[in-house]
């Protein structure tokens, strides 16, 4: 069997995980490589066994969301950072010169 407890993993996972595994083994792979090709597929596609562990309770209890400063900054500012402008009369000397010499 592959490395580690598969009990994190969802019933959709572990078949997933089976079905890759037949098709590896189909293919003349060793059924330990092909286990282990399965698992690692089915870790890369899902991210991981999915069941989710019982909550630790720390004695605090939750006020709802919590809001990050850098979301509340951004909605103040329009979302976007202004950058430092540009002084564009050295651009637009060169436009005039270009401009002249066109005629």
């Amino acid at each position: 069997m592959a490395r580690g407890s598969k009990a994190s993993y969802t019933n959709k996972q572990k078949r997933q995980a089976s079905k890759i595994e037949k098709s590896y083994k189909k293919r003349g792979v060793s059924s330990k490589t092909a286990e282990a090709r399965a698992w690692a597929t089915v870790n890369k596609e899902t991210g991981g066994g999915k069941k989710r562990a019982a909550k630790k309770s720390s004695g605090r209890k939750s006020t709802g969301k919590k809001s990050s400063g850098r979301k509340s900054a951004a909605k103040k500012s329009g979302g976007r950072k202004k950058t430092a402008s540009r002084k564009t009369s050295g651009r637009k000397s060169a436009s005039k010169k270009s401009s002249s010499r066109r005629r």
